[in-house]
């Protein structure tokens, strides 16, 4: 351990440490209260309904039904419905968002079929998956900005949900729009806009917001600011977020250690020099300080091998967008351009250690829109572009010599892509009726890395993909598609190096004798700069319905489902190696067994190799339904994984889940009374049957008051109780309970001028 004589006089550490301080300055009882609350309030909230239509004809109010046909974006970088892409899809908006009341971003994913979110139940740890594959199988972007950071055990999405006002899940592959880092999906974040806040006609809007939840004590405070010009030429919009929380109350009765205090913002303009042209730049930061172990992931407390550590995380996105979209079909230009830094430090509460890890990314895409019409026979459109990236890690410990951290090279990664897509959409093809859409694409990579003291390594990738729609009625949709993917070896997989853990070892008396605590001996990360490619092959069949005026006038229901096939060649695992006499003491040794001690000369290694190929398939089914008197959303996931060579599970794997959200509407929808249902069946996935997990049932309630007009417009309160049973269950891991009973409430007042 390094004394602080130490660190001054070791002029490389301290260089090191300056430039990084500088840079971080610079289902049963649930389910039984969840239905006898909807279907108990059902009729009198129709005749309430009723009472109240009639209120508003008299008062020349318009009563709107939820839109539940989203827009998505970056499913084929051309908006369209949803409902009309050829795969799975979800847009959770604004509205859903703040259904849930949400602690963290990772709160909504249950809306989301076939993604979860793992690491446990501390914010700091918290990372998403998505139909069994997550780490960098997982594209996520904060609007159009890749975020790059990539860590054993911390966390991956740097955003507060008050900063949002919409997250698209692409299930499946996209390298064939994106590139590397999509085996599984790509999640796109957009933030909000002044456009969100602000009616005709006004020019300015204030929102402020209070919450509370009880399960960790948590408090937040939110504010925000709009501005746009009478012109309509230049609007601004500024956000700040502040959240406090405390130790974790779980349903097993335990509480989990945690400290967090969040302090989120976003600065975004934009304006509109032209009716042609639109430009916009932002800055959003997130500044986290947490003291939870070393690593936070699952029910982990602080030990001597898990240290407690003051985190710090400091996250910076600045982006700047171009849109060029004049009366021409041959252009709709889009250029985004960003520079995005993350950065955790951890300082050791017990000792003078610090260690970090910072990730730069600077990186543009362009991309056009040509639209062609054929007559009557269809229309033709085509998106075509480029993209440059890269990504710059540091790390930082200062128990090193040279200020190294072991896993953390000081690496360079950069990635140069083109990619070109086609949307044909034939009108009664063959003379059949409906429309068939044809949607192929391909897109072309070149990676490269360096790494200090390190052979440069690189390579290219061709992703081609297909989807087809076709659509007999406008009611309903039967697609397919096929897809190949890759995810290029991150720098930490080919250059990881130095200490890995260390373990005690039993095998011999420690320093002070048999009866003293044990010597230590350390797991060191050996270097793999011949990995190879993740590459994946997926084929997706599915339907779907869309209808309106079902059981009252203008009220639609909307459903899609599919079942996925996913081959996985070349998959990346850490394999880790210890000598098994490490755990034996002196008396339990055989004859001649290998010794137990440090690194490559005893087998004490940890080395990233491409592995087993993996078959993943499931299904998925999503629904909505919405009226003026109440609505229904749910959906269905069931996923399995297998080795191909040898039949064991493998995949981030869930068992077959299911979820509702169903409520009731009062006073033209001023008051809505809800209830969420998630139920799960026994997960058996498991090749060591300690890590079963039962099934299990829980349940939230929630109540919504947002007057829609009058002296109390622009005032909204939640009020909400999850896990209303209390209910004691493992999503995470086998042992890794989930949070308790947690009583929310939040307030807010919006108002525009």
């Amino acid at each position: 351990m390094f004394t602080k004589a130490t660190i001054d006089t070791n002029s490389s550490l301290n260089h090191r440490l300056t430039l990084m301080r500088n840079r971080r300055r610079t289902l049963i009882s649930g389910a039984a209260l969840s239905f006898i609350i909807v279907s108990g309030a059902l009729t009198s909230a129709a005749m309430a309904q009723d009472a109240a239509d009639e209120q508003a004809e008299e008062d020349g109010r318009i009563v709107l039904a939820a839109q539940l046909d989203e827009i998505t974006v970056y499913a084929t970088r051309n908006p369209l419905p949803a409902f009309d892409y050829p795969g799975a899809v979800s847009v959770i908006d604004r509205e859903i968002i703040d259904d849930f009341n949400p602690s963290s971003i990772f709160d909504i994913f249950d809306a989301v079929p076939g993604a979860q979110i793992n690491g446990g139940p501390r914010r700091s740890g918290q990372v998403p998956a998505i139909r069994g594959v997550g780490g960098a199988g997982v594209l996520v972007l904060f609007d159009g900005a890749r975020q790059s950071f990539l860590s054993g055990h911390d966390g991956r999405f740097f955003i507060d949900p008050d900063l949002v006002q919409a997250v698209e899940v692409v299930r499946g592959p996209t390298s064939a729009l994106y590139g590397s880092g999509a085996l599984g999906g790509t999640i796109a974040l957009r933030t909000i806009t002044a456009a969100d806040f602000l009616e005709e006609g006004e020019t300015a809007g204030v929102k402020a917001l209070g919450g509370y939840q009880s399960v960790n004590n948590e408090f937040r405070l939110s504010g925000t600011g709009v501005w746009r010009s009478e012109d309509n030429v230049t609007d601004i919009v500024a956000n700040f977020t502040r959240r406090d929380s405390g130790d974790i109350d779980l349903g097993s009765g335990d509480t989990l250690p945690a400290d967090d205090q969040i302090m989120s913002s976003l600065l975004k303009a934009t304006v509109r020099p032209s009716d042609d042209l639109t430009l916009s730049l932002s800055w959003m930061r997130f500044g986290g300080d947490s003291q939870d172990p070393n690593n936070p992931q699952g029910a982990n407390l602080a030990s001597a091998a898990n240290g407690l550590v003051n985190r710090d995380i400091d996250s910076n996105t600045i982006q700047g967008g171009l849109n060029y979209n004049p009366a021409n079909n041959l252009i709709d230009f889009n250029f985004t351009g960003y520079y995005t830094r993350n950065e955790v430090g951890e300082d050791e509460v017990q000792s003078t250690r610090f260690v970090s890890r910072e990730v730069r990314t600077f990186g543009f895409v362009a991309d056009n829109r040509s639209r062609f019409s054929l007559g009557d026979a269809g229309d033709l459109t085509l998106t075509y572009g480029g993209e440059f990236y890269e990504d710059e890690q540091v790390g930082v410990d200062t128990n090193t010599v040279d200020g190294t951290r072991g896993g953390v090279p000081d690496a360079t990664g950069r990635f140069y892509g083109a990619f070109a897509q086609a949307e044909l959409a034939l009108n009664q093809p063959l003379g059949a009726p409906g429309v068939l859409t044809f949607i192929p694409g391909v897109r072309w990579d070149r990676f490269e890395n360096d790494a200090v003291g390190e052979a440069s390594t690189d390579d290219s990738a061709v992703s081609p993909k297909i989807g087809v729609s076709y659509k007999p009625v406008e009611e309903l949709i039967f697609f397919g598609n096929w897809a190949e993917s890759f995810r290029a070896p991150s720098f930490n997989e080919l250059y990881a190096d130095g200490v890995h853990f260390q373990i005690p070892n039993l095998s011999v008396p420690g320093p002070f004798g048999p009866f003293g605590p044990p010597a230590f001996v350390a797991n060191f990360f050996v270097p793999n700069p011949s990995l190879q490619p993740e590459e994946s092959q997926t084929w997706e069949v599915g339907a779907g319905v869309d209808f309106n005026d079902v059981l009252f006038a203008g009220d639609s229901f909307i459903a899609k489902g599919s079942y996925y096939n996913s081959d996985v060649d070349n998959l990346i695992n850490l394999d880790v190696q210890i000598p098994f006499t490490c755990f034996l003491t002196p008396g339990q040794l055989p004859p001649f067994a290998p010794p137990c001690g440090s690194g490559a000369p005893f087998g004490n290694t940890s080395q990233n190799v491409n592995v087993t190929n993996a078959d993943i398939n499931g299904v998925e089914i999503e629904l909505q339904y919405d009226s003026d008197y109440f609505y229904v959303r749910g959906n269905f996931n069931a996923i399995d994984g297998t080795n191909q060579d040898t039949g064991e599970f493998v995949g981030s794997l869930v068992p077959n889940t299911l979820f509702l959200d169903g409520g009731v509407k009062f006073f033209q929808g001023d008051f809505r009374l809800g209830s969420r249902v998630t139920v799960a069946s026994d997960f058996d996935e498991v090749e060591d049957p300690t890590l079963f997990r039962e099934g299990f049932t829980f349940a939230d309630v929630y109540a919504v008051w947002q007057p829609g007009a009058g002296a109390l417009e622009g005032l909204r309160v939640d009020l909400g109780v999850d896990n209303v049973t209390d209910a004691d269950f493992d999503i995470v891991a086998a042992g890794v309970s989930q949070p308790g009973r947690n009583f929310k409430a939040t307030i807010s007042w919006s108002q525009g001028f």
